[in-house]
């Protein structure tokens, strides 16, 4: 390397590095013993931490002791001096690139890119003025307060390696708490940022020259450059790299452990060879690796042994750094040592509180409440650890004027990481608990509640369960309730005096308003999206891009007060595919279209037919392009002024030659297509360019003739260099390719974006799913599942639109996606056959490899797969089971219909005329609140009705309820594209139902029961498995109909789950009424139908039963009553619902 590169690598001219301290060898160096060194200090780290209960300052302290004593015993005893003494010669640059690389990693890994993207410009001002102040401070004290014989370059050099900030302990009392990320990583951030700073400097000095060079400042500027952009450059192509070699599907745990650790390294010493800082690029590796970007429940064996290697480091480098200082004379500790000590402890915690003062107006900006309690926070988190240790050894190496205690730089900055680990890290701890920062907010309060309650519910049903086991006939139960029981509260755990009285909810407790609790309740929502991202990625149902977009984005608006994430958000955050329609559009018009014409020769012209075989013919169109592309070095001749001057009569004839091949080729074009020649834009460019030739040819005769002109030469010379215009129809060849380019780039952003879309209408609906546990007041609820349903129906919408613009995408899209979906389905079998024995491992192995080839193979998968034709969209209906006798029977009865954007498909109140399979487009249904066979929804006020909406796309069906029921349609179809669907007549319909009696009619019945069932009940049916194909071959749920006045006996003993879909029942017994949607108590044995029609879906229980228990069941239950009740029944009652799209 020259030595103008700030790089890691630079040796010294002896190429020898001296003893950092201590005597040298005066025997003969056996270096056998050095492993019992290393092994020692590892097993003394982790007993300490066993022992100490993980109190990491303590075991810190214990290990810089011990080895300060093997120091010492190894200055006065040769046996112990030759064990250490291979660590006395090792240079302290090669300690820097054993240990620092991963720790480095580590601590990027654990930051949130996206929290610190959000704040960017605060976090590098914070850490530019937490630098600045803290080596204003630091330095003063040094000069002024230390007796050592230090020169000015070593108190400087030792001021800076005392200002950085350890990112691994600055953070980690906090995260034991339960304080938001948020906040550390701000802080960890800062730290990241000062450590970058003072590893290119130190980089500076490794790599400076001791020849004096004219350029050195231009040399200083381009290496900086190249440490901070070019590092970081390096480090996001590698974090690609790596991304790729994690997440690829047949490596197994070992090969991401080793492939991980060893990247690191390798990443490290490759930028560092390139004369750029590893670091740098390491940290940006770390800050764009995130969950998503390992296999699935990798991220946690991965980070869990990468934590215990920069541990076990940890321990190594205290330990080895307290033999160094035993090594040294201990004539140099004196008293004065101890107050230099501690006055350096007290200067850097006020540089720290100085820095807050000055950084707190920019982090008040930044959007995460900062207020003073976080500054009393922060100033305690200047905590110094194995950074400024690694780096304290190049003070004395960097020195122009070497001292006779070097020992003692590294003793002052080990005593101040110790005390700063142990003290301020205890009262960050004690700061946070005091001034209420790590009280558990409302909404977290309830989920946690709401989980223990769910755990001990748990409990009770496991012992219920137990207790009729004969094998567990003996068991004492009382004891085992009383051992099972969760003592755990965190929230009293976790917090003290200040949560507590918010618990406590007394008499004289201001509440929190509406606001303060929905914008707790906002956050909260916010996580329950992202997690349910990550689980989407993890299970193969969202890409991993999708994923990351999703996860950022939500982490970019969560600092925005009341801000809940849209869909219009997320394409605001994805950047818009507007530019590249335009750009296609525009490179279309341009494009060149080859003339296909009618030429009828007049008689028999041979001449002309020649022409118009050469003009058609692609051999003269490839010539043309040949033509112009050897033009290109005559014209580089052209523009360079001194090859000019030495071609000018060959340039000349040149261009006569080519004026000519110009000529020539439109002249043929002109006889055959005559006035349509100028009809394609690219000819009358081409007629252009012999114009402009035929202009430049008279000027440069007319020059040979008036030589003395100087505006004639001046106009020939500007003229001369527009003959570049001749290169323009080489984009008719370009052109193309740019088109395709951008139709790809299209597709592909309009697949992820349906991604993105379709992932966020999952997480909408598993939020609403769990935000009643996070809400304690109604109107908190009610407020934030309107919001959540507002935004899914934007989404719904948003996917409807992307369908219609690039249906061949979504088909594809949708394709992969039931592959994937069905792979997994037989991995997951095949884990269960495995786990039981049935197949042994090596078929299991080969069988897992050929599964998981076909997904891999995915990532081929074409990115448009053209629509099918309109008769096959008849398979889509899931009542016609893909059964050819039905297919055939509607196909000659259906009538394929058009609608343009606004028609109006059916309007609510008109009764039905058949039913609707959407085939392309999307239409909006608008209705009031759905009835479910009432006169009215019990629920809604009638003054204050509430309007619905929801959108159907491609292969849903509108009418069928209205139609099974002959009921006015209740709700009206508008469309929101051109649409095209197929139209069923009543007629039709009722008449399939007469000739597939009564199976059809039950099937249409089962679809719409099984679809209100996951609507509403989603989270009470998540593990029944309610395919309709499965519903309809094994009656593992089936369809009841209970009409006026008939009575049904409850069999809970094989009915697991009795669904009221339509219709209202009461209970015989108490007359307790309950109305669709709802789900029938095991306490009720016997219900009544109260309305004309009412339809229960009955899950059964797992257990087999025949196929005729479910007839059975209700020709023996079903019976006539009449009663009197003290209400009066309605006659009338609205069949019309709207039915809400399920994803």
């Amino acid at each position: 390397m020259s030595s103008n590169n700030f790089s890691f690598w630079a040796a010294k001219d002896d190429n020898k590095p001296d003893l950092l301290c201590g005597r040298p060898a005066d025997y003969f160096v056996v270096q056998k013993h050095f492993t019992i060194i290393i092994s020692a200090t590892l097993v003394l780290g982790g007993f300490s931490k066993m022992l100490l209960k993980n109190s990491e300052v303590f075991a810190l302290m214990i290990l810089s002791l011990s080895g300060f004593v093997t120091g010492q015993l190894a200055y006065h005893f040769v046996e112990v001096h030759q064990i250490v003494y291979p660590l006395l010669k090792t240079p302290s640059f090669s300690l820097y690139c054993y240990f620092l690389p991963l720790i480095v990693f580590v601590a990027a890994l654990d930051v949130d890119f996206y929290i610190v993207k959000n704040v960017l410009w605060q976090v590098l001002l914070t850490g530019v003025i937490s630098f600045g102040i803290a080596f204003v401070t630091i330095a003063y004290v040094v000069l002024k307060f230390n007796e050592d014989s230090w020169d000015l370059q070593c108190c400087l050099l030792f001021t800076i390696t005392l200002c950085i900030i350890d990112p691994l302990h600055s953070v980690n009392s906090l995260k034991i708490i339960g304080i938001s990320k948020m906040y550390t990583d701000i802080i960890r951030g800062e730290s990241l940022i000062i450590c970058s700073f003072t590893c290119i400097f130190f980089g500076i000095f490794r790599g400076h020259s001791t020849n004096v060079s004219m350029f050195r400042e231009l040399h200083v500027i381009i290496g900086l450059s190249f440490d901070i952009f070019g590092s970081a450059i390096c480090g996001y192509w590698c974090t690609r790299v790596i991304q790729i070699i994690l997440t690829d599907l047949f490596s197994n745990t070992l090969t991401n452990v080793v492939l991980c650790f060893s990247l690191v390294y390798m990443t490290f010493y490759l930028v560092e060879y390139f004369g750029m800082s590893g670091i740098v690029a390491l940290i940006t590796v770390g800050l764009n690796l995130d969950s998503l970007s390992f296999k699935p429940r990798m991220e946690f064996i991965i980070t869990k042994f990468l934590i215990m290697c920069s541990s076990a480091y940890e321990h190594l480098i205290y330990g080895f750094f307290g033999i160094v200082i035993g090594c040294g004379e201990i004539k140099y500790f004196r008293f004065h040592s101890l107050v230099f000590t501690v006055t350096l402890f007290i200067t850097v915690n006020f540089a720290r509180l100085l820095t807050v003062i000055f950084v707190s107006p920019i982090l008040m900006h930044s959007g995460y409440e900062y207020d003073w309690r976080w500054g009393v926070v922060i100033t305690w988190s200047g905590i110094r650890g194995v950074f400024s240790l690694l780096l304290a050894p190049d003070i004395y190496n960097f020195s122009e004027r070497k001292i006779e205690a070097p020992h003692m730089f590294i003793f002052y900055i080990q005593i101040i990481s110790v005390l700063t680990t142990g003290i301020n890290s205890h009262m960050m701890l004690r700061s946070a608990k005091t001034l209420g920062l790590c009280a558990l907010s409302l909404p977290r309060q309830m989920a946690v509640r709401n989980a223990i309650e769910h755990i001990q519910q748990t409990i009770k049903n496991a012992i219920t369960l137990f207790k009729t086991e004969k094998i567990l006939t003996n068991v004492n139960w009382d004891v085992v309730e009383e051992k099972a029981n969760i003592g755990f509260n965190p929230i009293l755990k976790q917090t003290h005096t200040v949560q507590v009285s918010r618990v406590s909810q007394g008499p004289n407790e201001e509440f929190p308003t509406d606001e303060v609790l929905i914008e707790e309740a906002r956050l909260h929502v916010a996580i329950i999206q992202m997690s349910s991202f990550e689980k989407q990625c993890n299970d193969g149902v969202l890409g991993v891009e999708a994923a990351r977009i999703l996860i950022g984005a939500t982490k970019s608006y969560c600092p925005i007060h009341g801000k809940f994430m849209s869909i219009s958000d997320v394409s605001t955050y994805v950047r818009a595919r507007s530019w590249l329609i335009k750009f296609k559009n525009m490179l279309t018009y341009l494009e060149y279209h080859k003339e296909r014409i009618l030429f009828t020769v007049p008689g028999n012209n041979k001449f002309l037919i020649f022409v118009y075989r050469i003009i058609i013919s692609e051999e003269f169109e490839y010539a043309t392009y040949v033509v112009t592309v050897m033009y290109i070095f005559p014209m580089i001749i052209h523009i360079w002024p001194t090859a000019r001057e030495l071609n000018i009569s060959a340039l000349i004839s040149i261009n006569y030659y080519f004026m000519f091949l110009y000529t020539l080729e439109s002249t043929l074009k002109i006889i055959i297509l005559k006035r349509k020649y100028f009809l394609q834009n690219w000819n009358t460019l081409d007629f252009f360019i012999i114009v402009m030739g035929i202009v430049d040819i008279l000027c440069i005769y007319f020059v040979k003739l008036r030589p003395d002109s100087l505006i004639l030469i001046q106009f020939t010379v500007v003229i001369g260099y527009l003959r570049i215009i001749r290169f323009l129809p080489i984009f008719k060849i370009i052109i193309p390719i740019l088109i395709n380019i951008a139709d790809v780039q299209i597709k592909k952003s309009l697949s992820l974006m349906y991604s993105i879309t379709k992932g966020y209408v999952k997480s909408q609906e598993d939020a609403k799913l769990l935000v009643r546990q996070i809400s304690g007041r109604e109107s908190i609820y009610q407020k934030l599942y309107d919001i959540l349903e507002k935004n899914k129906r934007e989404a719904v919408k948003e996917l409807g639109l992307i369908e219609h613009e690039g249906r061949d995408v979504v088909i594809a899209l949708k394709t992969k996606q039931a592959i994937r979906y069905v792979i997994a389905k037989a991995l997951k079998n095949l884990s269960f056959l495995w786990s039981r024995g049935i197949i042994d491992k090596h078929e299991g192995i080969e069988m897992n490899k050929v599964l998981l080839t076909k997904i891999k193979a995915l990532n081929n998968f074409p990115m448009a797969i053209p629509p099918p034709t309109p008769d096959k969209y008849l398979t889509n209906i899931v009542w016609m089971e893909n059964k050819d006798v039905l297919i055939e029977f509607f196909k000659e009865r259906t009538r394929l219909t058009y609608f343009d954007y606004g028609d109006i498909i059916c309007r609510e109140g008109e009764m039905p005329q058949g039913i609707f399979l959407i085939i392309s487009g999307m239409a909006s249904l608008h209705s009031s609140s759905p009835t479910f066979g009432l006169d009215s929804n019990p629920w809604s006020d009638r003054s204050s009705k509430t309007m619905f909406t929801e959108y159907y796309t491609s292969g849903d069906v509108l009418g069928e309820l209205s139609c099974l029921l002959k009921r006015e349609i209740a709700y009206t179809a508008v469309c929101e594209t051109t649409l095209q669907a197929f139209f069923i007549s009543l007629e039709d319909l009722y008449e399939g139902f007469d000739v597939f009696w009564p199976s059809l009619e039950y099937k249409i019945w089962l679809k719409l029961a099984i679809g209100i069932a996951n609507q509403y009940f989603e989270q009470v049916i998540a593990g029944e498995d309610l395919k309709f194909q499965k519903c309809v071959v094994s009656n593992h749920a089936y369809v009841e109909t209970l009409s006026s006045y008939n009575e049904m006996i409850l069999n809970h003993v094989i009915m697991k789950i009795v669904i009221l879909v339509y219709g209202n029942v009461i209970n015989s017994k108490t007359e307790e009424s309950h109305v669709a949607p709802s789900i029938i108590p095991k306490s009720w044995e016997q219900i009544q139908g109260i309305s004309d029609v009412s339809k229960l879906l009955i899950i059964l229980t797992s257990e087999p039963v025949n196929d005729t228990a479910p007839t059975a069941m209700v020709s023996g239950g079903l019976r006539t009553t009449k009663k009197d009740y003290n209400w009066k029944r309605k006659d009338e009652f609205e069949g019309g619902h709207l039915f809400r799209k399920t994803n």
